[in-house]
């Protein structure tokens, strides 16, 4: 009796770890997905490129609401996570603070139709919003600290300052080619640095 109440205790982490590596998946697909064809994107093209039926989406996401929600907070998710990675692994901390503003940028440009879903009546939308700032502005003013710790860059710039210019200058982004919001961004990330 013991060595079966072992084996349900060891195969139930298992399932949740498989069970989550099959969300972040479906997830990743449907950013994918929606960076080509915006958040209207058929549910179908969302399956085909996770590789599961159609009805496994609607089981994990019943609504288009659901989806959307998850992926934003997914990808809000790898962000924040990847400030503190970065810190450790890059050469300076402007470094760090420079490949995070470019993931952050990635992040804002390629929400194709975000913008008019989040306005919409659904509550489900209501909070992504402050989850994305609770999220993300610690990471950005860990960074902005350590490089301004490290003499690298002014010591006055503000987390909410930064990341609100930066999403203003990634504006249209993606329906205008002639504009390089990237470019711009580069442009206010370098302007921080102290000259010496």
């Amino acid at each position: 009796m013991n060595d079966g109440d072992g084996g349900a205790g060891s195969t139930a982490p298992r399932k949740r770890s498989d069970a989550r590596r099959n969300e972040r998946t479906l997830l990743d697909a449907a950013a994918a997905v929606f960076v080509t064809s915006g958040v209207e994107a058929p549910v179908r093209d969302i399956a085909a490129r996770a590789g599961v039926g159609v009805a496994t989406i609607y089981r994990h996401f019943p609504t288009r609401a659901d989806l959307i929600i998850a992926v934003y907070r997914h990808q809000v998710e790898a962000c924040a996570e990847a400030g503190p990675a970065l810190l450790e692994s890059s050469a300076t901390p402007h470094a760090a603070l420079e490949r995070w503003v470019n993931l952050f940028v990635d992040f804002l440009v390629t929400k194709h139709g975000l913008a008019a879903v989040l306005r919409s009546d659904d509550p489900g939308f209501g909070a992504l919003h402050a989850y994305f700032i609770d999220r993300l502005l610690p990471v950005c003013a860990r960074l902005l600290e350590a490089a301004a710790a490290a003499g690298e860059i002014r010591a006055d710039v503000d987390a909410y300052e930064l990341m609100r210019g930066v999403g203003n200058l990634c504006i249209g982004a993606d329906n205008d080619p002639r504009y390089d919001a990237r470019r711009l961004v580069e442009l206010v990330i370098a302007g921080l640095r102290v000259r010496r």
